[in-house]
């Protein structure tokens, strides 16, 4: 089963999306984290890219410039390893919407927003503790490299960091 284009028509993101990405963001908190009115906000505020589907409710992806005000340790961490690149916070699948293709779209979206801002790379981090070896296959097989790792939130958690460089 493909994505069906007309029915999950990408758009973009605003605060009048909040309830919508909130709400589909809560519900996954343990693979991202919680969020709230305010610091969704402050993350719209600083997007480079906030896209979705069904007005967040169904799948959403949100994605900084590398300067970008972000106090968060992943983020950090790619400012101190590379001087450019684009940061996905984090992205969104609803549990019926997966294995549709809907986040290999909207990563697509994505890079291509990124080279059309004269970006060549885009960075992320995956869970290793506790695992997600379903987001480690997918960006392995959307062609992103591991690039280190680290232990974050007191012990908590786990992450991989990884780079796609875009051509």
């Amino acid at each position: 089963m493909g994505l069906d284009e007309s029915r999950n028509a990408i758009c973009d993101l605003s605060s009048l999306d909040a309830t919508s990405v909130l709400l589909l963001n809560n519900r996954n908190a343990e693979e991202t984290s919680v969020l709230d009115d305010s610091s969704l906000k402050m993350l719209f505020d600083m997007a480079f890219y906030a896209r979705g589907i069904d007005s967040g409710g169904t799948a959403f992806l949100i994605a900084l410039e590398h300067s970008a005000a972000y106090v968060n340790p992943n983020f950090m961490w790619f400012k101190t390893a590379r001087r450019s690149f684009v940061y996905i916070d984090r992205i969104l699948v609803s549990i019926s919407a997966r294995g549709q293709g809907i986040a290999r779209v909207l990563y697509e979206d994505l890079f291509a927003a990124a080279k059309r801002g004269g970006h060549d790379r885009v960075v992320c981090e995956v869970n290793i503790e506790p695992p997600n070896p379903v987001s480690e296959a997918f960006h392995l097989a959307m062609g992103f490299e591991a690039i280190g790792q680290a232990t974050i939130h007191n012990g908590l958690k786990t992450v991989r960091y990884f780079e796609k460089i875009l051509r």
